[in-house]
């Protein structure tokens, strides 16, 4: 298996306020981690200039406009009460957006059978018209969309782990049947939605999870809603939106996974994308907030990648 990662040192100078959560030092963590040996094989390249018109995949012009006039020549602006950009995070957002298409191109020419992109800002919770949670573009649905316009792909599917539901990917989905959207995450938390009830046209799968609950109860809903999901759907490209916040040492929330769920549920999906999608599968990082636990859960992620 050839797995393929996505940085850039633009993802640094993303900035964000003194004590937010999703800063720079998450990606120098992952870093540090990626140094061991048992990633020498891992094909690390560069991320390339994102294209601004493939936003258009995903979200209005006037969206697009809103977020470009926000970014300011010197210090940091919020554009919602816990989402900012300083000077140089529409030139982050691009390249995230330019490696996350570029991972969907790699897997459909055999450049790579799956994709890591350790990027930011993240983008799951951005909605179709409305940046929040961190986030200023949808990463994940525009990589679906670009899937579907450059490579003909009829049906993907958006598997999304992070411990925050991710609103924006369903709000962009919602009627949609070529994408099927499946999320585990805590709830009652941020941004609120995430109910079981939401099912959009059939194609969203949601299985949130209670506070304290940990390994048995995430595997279970894998077992039972996600992997039966995706076996009745049969994606021609399997996309993670792999947040780990659901980490036990993360501060944001009360779910108790650790490395070896993240493991776990990266081989089940893994065998999905053998058996439907040519293996093809792209993630893209989301949230994970405690350094450790964060970068640890995604070394283990890669880790299972790079095996196959």
């Amino acid at each position: 298996m050839v797995t393929r990662l996505y940085t850039h040192p633009i993802y640094l100078e993303h900035l964000t306020p003194v004590g937010h959560p999703e800063r720079p030092d998450r990606l120098r963590a992952l870093n540090k981690v990626l140094e061991d040996s048992a990633f020498d094989a891992l094909d690390r390249t560069l991320a390339p200039p994102g294209d601004a018109a493939t936003i258009l995949y995903a979200h209005p012009d006037h969206y697009l406009e809103r977020v470009r006039e926000a970014i300011p020549d010197a210090g940091i602006t919020r554009v919602d009460a816990d989402t900012s950009v300083s000077p140089k995070s529409w030139e982050a957002a691009l390249a995230a957006i330019g490696a996350a298409n570029a991972a969907v191109d790699d897997v459909f020419t055999g450049q790579a059978d799956n994709v890591f992109v350790a990027s930011r800002p993240p983008g799951h919770h951005a909605e179709r018209n409305r940046a929040m949670g961190f986030c200023l573009f949808n990463n994940a649905a525009i990589a679906a969309r670009h899937a579907q316009k450059a490579h003909g792909a009829e049906r993907i599917a958006i598997v999304d782990w992070d411990v925050h539901h991710g609103n924006g990917t369903q709000d962009i989905f919602w009627d949609d049947p070529s994408v099927l959207y499946c999320s585990t995450h805590q709830m009652p938390l941020y941004p609120g939605t995430g109910a079981r009830d939401e099912t959009g046209a059939g194609n969203i799968v949601n299985a949130p999870l209670a506070p304290q609950t940990g390994s048995a109860d995430f595997r279970e809903a894998f077992k039972t809603r996600i992997l039966p999901s995706l076996d009745s759907f049969q994606p021609d490209l399997i996309i993670i939106s792999a947040g780990f916040d659901a980490h036990h040492r993360d501060p944001l929330a009360e779910i108790n996974l650790d490395e070896d769920d993240f493991d776990w549920a990266t081989g089940v999906l893994l065998e999905r994308a053998g058996k439907y999608a040519s293996n093809r599968l792209v993630s893209l990082l989301e949230g994970g907030y405690d350094l450790k636990g964060m970068s640890l859960s995604a070394g283990a992620h890669i880790k299972r990648l790079m095996k196959g």
